[in-house]
């Protein structure tokens, strides 16, 4: 693998569209169908409930497929795995699209995170065995726009369709990219082939790792809905994901074939990298989903114009990352990934400070932009501290275990993000109407005062509650968001532990 030659003019160029093309259509696969779900269950004549399902078996699949990817590219080539998890990827994409049953449309969603998994590690391990050195820090750069992209574009896109046209488009666009994706890196992409060894299926980790990350990600996905351990399912899912993920640990690390290549974590840089890029993308990916339901539930935005509102956080890092990989050569890397963390602290500290019941567009999407300035700092910085001076024949390894922890912190910073706001809002909604009694001056006077307006009693108590719900919701999210900032500023003092120098990747 250390002898490939990097590429070189156009084809450096068009192999970057196309790994860019290929990992912004597998992230915003992931995201697009949130805001679909009501359209989509409404269409197959299911609950919502029923209907998050579409999202859930995506997510449980992917995670898994993720996980194996290094196992899968020492085995059968970084290449051919690539192309195939592409193909598959639009194939499936294809027929969600057609589905006209939950159950078909399941099967289909679940077939398609299952080989969408390798899309997005081996598109980052391949892209930085067809740069030079040099070059490796502005390549990532690039690259890390679709991670940054995506899932703003995936609200916006999944809101206009679901409003405009069939929801099947949702799944249709991914068809002509895939397309692409394939025919042109077939071609490029072949002196890329990595080195393939004939290592053997270890049955056991792979059982293991299947039923554990499994039973985790559907613990992750539906303890809110069941009400976490007072639900004997969340109970029996619990159990079963420490035990089997306890063993996969024992049996991989003593394993000569490992399927996860755990012994990863013996590095400094890739452990400190790797937890980091996790606690942070648990907030960050928290935030992402809060807000838009936030603005929905509260503020009655539709999902077109939420998506709207949240856009803004992509326009500065594509105006910064060339220049952010720039100083990333002449500067401590870790300052550079410092720099991101204290903005996403202050932009979670905006917010908590500045959300309330009459805030405006303005007000929403305003520290949105400015937190551009954390994500232009963050993906790529990371992602070299986390793969700094690792040989090439591990590079796929490593990406693949580091996006599934990345992956999994998603999943369960959307489960404690749920979680928190519903509770917290219970405990804001039961603190304010302490003071409303027909003891209380003021509540007697607002009640009189609303009845001259022609309310009754029912009908004032009803819009108290609205207006007592709306505020419980705002100021459970401002918890959430003093929460994320100061989880940014912990994570400052951590980076600090890694150890330079950050050499090439490869």
């Amino acid at each position: 693998m250390s002898t490939i030659e990097p590429l070189k003019g156009t084809k450096l160029v068009f192999m970057t569209v196309l790994l860019s093309f290929a990992t912004f259509m597998q992230v915003l696969d992931s995201t697009i169908a949130n805001v679909a779900i009501p359209t989509i269950s409404g269409s197959l004549g299911v609950s919502n409930t029923e209907g998050t399902w579409v999202i859930t078996t995506f997510g449980v699949s992917n995670a898994m497929s993720i996980a194996l990817t290094g196992f899968l590219a020492k085995r059968y080539g970084e290449v051919k795995v690539f192309l195939w998890a592409t193909g598959l990827f639009t194939l499936f994409s294809f027929l969600c699209g057609i589905s006209d049953s939950l159950g078909m449309l399941l099967f289909f969603r679940c077939v398609q995170g299952a080989v969408a998994g390798p899309v997005i590690p081996l598109s980052q391990s391949i892209l930085l065995r067809g740069y030079p050195a040099r070059l490796q820090k502005m390549a990532l750069a690039l690259w890390s726009m679709t991670i940054i992209l995506a899932p703003v574009c995936g609200p916006i896109l999944g809101g206009y369709i679901s409003d405009n046209y069939n929801w099947g488009w949702i799944f249709f666009m991914n068809v002509p990219i895939g397309i692409a994706v394939v025919l042109f890196g077939a071609y490029l992409l072949k002196p890329m082939e990595s080195t393939v060894v004939k290592i053997p299926f270890n049955y056991i980790g792979l059982a293991l790792l299947t039923v554990g990350v499994g039973c985790l990600q559907v613990f992750l996905d539906k303890g809110q809905e069941l009400n976490w351990f007072a639900s004997n399912e969340i109970i029996v899912l619990a159990i079963i994901a420490v035990i089997t993920l306890t063993f996969l640990v024992i049996w991989e690390v003593n394993n000569k074939n490992p399927v996860v290549d755990l012994a990863l974590f013996k590095i400094r840089n890739f452990s400190i990298g790797t937890i980091s890029t996790s606690l942070s993308y648990m907030a960050y990916f928290g935030a992402i989903v809060l807000l838009p339901q936030l603005l929905q539930e509260v503020y009655s935005y539709n999902a077109t114009w939420a998506g709207i509102a949240l856009a803004p956080i992509g326009l500065l890092p594509i105006l910064l990352s060339a220049s952010v990989a720039k100083i990333c050569d002449h500067v401590d890397i870790r300052a550079v990934i410092t720099t991101s963390f204290v903005f996403y602290s202050i932009c979670f500290f905006w917010r908590a400070y500045t959300f309330e019941l009459n805030i405006d567009f303005t007000g929403i999407a305003l520290p949105q932009l400015i937190q551009g300035i954390a994500i232009a700092c963050f993906f790529m910085p990371l992602t070299i501290l986390t793969l700094s001076g690792l040989p090439a024949e591990r590079l796929a390894s490593a990406s693949s275990l580091s996006n599934f922890f990345r992956t999994l912190a998603g999943s369960v910073g959307t489960s404690i993000t749920t979680t928190l706001w519903a509770n917290r809002a219970s405990l804001h909604h039961a603190h304010l109407t302490e003071s409303i009694t027909p003891y209380d001056p003021n509540s007697v006077a607002y009640f009189n005062q609303m009845a001259e307006h022609g309310l009754s009693s029912t009908q004032t108590a009803s819009y108290i509650n609205e207006q007592i719900s709306a505020q419980s919701l705002i100021m459970s999210a401002n918890d959430i968001f003093w929460l994320c900032g100061w989880v940014f500023i912990g994570l400052i003092i951590s980076i600090w532990f890694a150890k330079p120098p950050f050499k090439s990747m490869g």
